[in-house]
């Protein structure tokens, strides 16, 4: 297990679903160490902290091994017809701090925790899709394929804050295995579509 990138973004005005509102889900891949404190990495920033940020959503990793899926996502939903929505995804296009190789929602619990050289993050939750994933992801039913598939990736706390780098191995530490990333994520969409 790895990170393949790291990214961050700043919060900004952008024009989305026929209005302009704040976001921060366009994130920007960085090299080298990134320093991580309690309430996440240096230089990234969270435009609506009711729904992300805080000590509980620090940091939010995506599991590189689902970026063919949105691939093929956006193929079938005609984004591909759209200027420039053909190119490749770049690591960060779904919003995540941390890209990681190795490690699908359907390995983590929460309460697992994540041991990097100089740095240790512990499992809190999974994402919620909201309708800035679509708009960034560039068709209405983006969220709707997240809560279909489960690709929605997890947030992470900061144990011990310290720094991250690209290309940097971590280890799984279990934690007390109560509740699955994927099944806390099943519970939440079937309280969404009650």
């Amino acid at each position: 297990m790895k990170i393949s990138s790291i990214q961050v973004a700043q919060a900004r005005k952008v024009h989305m679903g026929g209005r302009n509102i704040l976001t921060a889900i366009h994130k920007t891949a960085l090299a080298g160490p990134v320093p991580v404190g309690v309430l996440g990495l240096m230089g990234d920033e969270q435009a609506d902290l009711s729904v992300h940020g805080g000590l509980d959503k620090a940091v939010y990793a995506y599991p590189a091994e689902h970026y063919e899926f949105w691939r093929r996502q956006r193929l079938q939903a005609g984004v591909a017809d759209l200027a420039g929505m053909d190119d490749p995804l770049e690591p960060g296009a779904l919003g995540e701090n941390l890209t990681l190789s190795g490690l699908l929602e359907s390995g983590v619990w929460v309460g697992d925790v994540l041991h990097f050289a100089n740095c240790t993050l512990r499992v809190q939750q999974p994402r919620d899709p909201c309708f800035k994933f679509n708009a960034a992801m560039g068709f209405g039913s983006a969220a709707k394929a997240m809560a279909q598939s489960g690709f929605c990736g997890f947030y992470l706390s900061v144990d011990q804050p310290g720094s991250l780098q690209a290309g940097e191995p971590f280890e799984l530490q279990p934690g007390p295995r109560r509740m699955g990333i994927p099944e806390r994520f099943n519970a939440r969409m079937f309280k969404h579509l009650r």
